[in-house]
């Protein structure tokens, strides 16, 4: 056997084992792909601009000094854990532009990785309950109040609030992720599937 012989046996087992995605199948893909680029997009724009809002509410606020200064660091801080959930999410949105999805293994390693970025998603959520227990503190602590609570109140507020704020920080994440990028990322796992099967 000569080395051309050779390189047509391996070329043979190569495209046997990494398969091509035809260009009308790359277009179904690219367009579920588009609208999560799309929404990654409008979702960095739009928490940017909540924080924005929140420094200049904390400014223009007529409160005590220190009730202003302690919000200020939990949005400094907020914005910290943020910046480092939105790192991980842009290595994402760069991926997909990058990502070659002329084969199944290309298609297979983005499924992989919106997966992983779907439990970055939901951690970043979960990741504001130390917040939301401080903002609790901060109120109970600094809203005047004629009578002052007793400890059994403020134990029964404190906990009661933090359950259903912990509970509904976790529907609304799990929500806006499926409405936002879970309906496209099956779209791309059903094409897979369809591929992978034809």
């Amino acid at each position: 056997m000569n080395i051309d012989e050779l390189k047509n046996i391996w070329n043979e087992d190569q495209s046997e084992k990494i398969p091509e995605i035809n260009m009308e199948d790359k277009n179904r893909i690219h367009l579920p792909l588009e609208k999560i680029r799309k929404n990654m997009r409008m979702e960095f724009w739009s928490t940017l601009g909540i924080f924005v809002f929140a420094f200049a509410l904390i400014a223009v606020c007529e409160a005590p000094f220190k009730f202003k200064f302690y919000i200020s660091i939990l949005v400094a801080s907020m914005i910290f854990v943020t910046v480092f959930f939105f790192d991980k999410f842009f290595k994402l949105y760069r991926n997909m532009t990058d990502m070659n999805l002329n084969t199944f293994e290309g298609l297979k390693d983005l499924l992989h990785q919106l997966e992983l970025n779907k439990q970055y998603y939901l951690s970043f959520y979960v990741a504001f309950a130390p917040f939301l227990v401080c903002e609790l503190l901060i109120v109970l602590e600094f809203i005047p109040r004629q009578l002052p609570l007793s400890d059994t109140k403020i134990a029964v507020t404190l906990i009661s609030a933090l359950v259903v704020g912990i509970v509904l920080l976790f529907v609304i994440g799990k929500w806006w992720f499926n409405k936002f990028y879970g309906q496209y990322i099956k779209k791309i796992e059903s094409l897979f599937l369809q591929l992978k099967n034809n």
